[in-house]
C-alpha cells in the first residue's frame, strides 16, 4: 500500500511531466526554463531537480512517458482482415496526430539532430518503435508481391511523420483524413 507522501510525490512527477511535455512542445527544450515547468505544474522549482536530477534528466523523462503513451496508442487487438486492419490504423493515426504530445517528437527532432545530444538514441529507438509496430501490422497480413515489409514499413513510418510535419506547419491546407486515406490506398494497393 503506498503511503500519501508517495502518492504525492507520484501526483507532482507527473504534473511535472505534463508541464514539461506542454512547454518542450511548444517552447523547445532549450528555452525552456524549470522556472517555466514550475509556473505550468503548480508544483516548486525545486522539486523538479529532486525528482530528475537535471533537465536533462527530465527531457529523457518526458520522452520515455510520451514513448510509453504512443506504445499504448498503437497497441491493441488486430483487426481482421486487412480492410479492417488499414481502417483501425488510419483513424488511429489520425487520433495519435491530433494528441499534443505528439508535436513534442516534432518540436525536439530538431534538438535530436544536434551534436551530442542527449536525445539522439532515444530518438532512433522512437524511429524503431513505429516501424516494429507497422512491420507487424504489415506481418499479420499475407503480403503479396511487392517491397519486403522492413522497407514498407520505413515508407510508411516517413510518410505518416511527414504528414503529420506538413498538418502542423499548415493545418488549414493539409487534411489529415485525406492524406492519411491517400496514404491508406497506397499500402493497400501494394500490399
Amino acid at each position: 500500500m503506498t503511503t500519501r507522501r508517495e502518492q504525492t510525490s507520484t501526483e507532482s512527477r507527473e504534473l511535472i511531466l505534463t508541464a514539461a511535455a506542454e512547454l518542450f512542445a511548444v517552447k523547445g527544450y532549450r528555452q525552456t526554463t524549470f522556472a517555466d515547468v514550475a509556473e505550468r505544474s503548480g508544483i516548486s522549482r525545486g522539486s523538479i531537480p529532486w525528482h530528475f536530477g537535471s533537465k536533462e534528466g527530465l527531457l529523457l523523462a518526458v520522452l520515455e512517458r510520451s514513448v510509453d503513451l504512443l506504445n499504448a496508442s498503437l497497441d491493441g487487438p488486430p483487426d481482421q482482415g486487412a480492410d479492417l486492419g488499414l481502417d483501425r490504423v488510419t483513424k488511429g493515426l489520425e487520433a495519435l496526430f491530433a494528441q499534443p504530445t505528439t508535436k513534442l517528437f516534432v518540436t525536439l527532432l530538431v534538438e535530436a539532430l544536434e551534436p551530442d545530444s542527449p536525445i539522439h538514441d532515444r530518438y532512433v529507438a522512437i524511429h524503431g518503435t513505429l516501424r516494429g509496430h507497422c512491420k507487424r501490422w504489415l506481418d499479420r497480413f499475407a503480403p503479396s508481391a511487392g517491397p519486403p515489409t522492413e522497407a514498407l514499413a520505413v515508407a510508411i513510418v516517413g510518410a505518416g511523420i511527414g504528414i503529420h510535419q506538413q498538418w502542423l506547419v499548415a493545418p488549414d491546407r493539409v487534411d489529415i483524413g485525406q492524406s492519411l486515406a491517400a496514404l491508406r490506398a497506397l499500402v493497400a494497393g501494394i500490399h
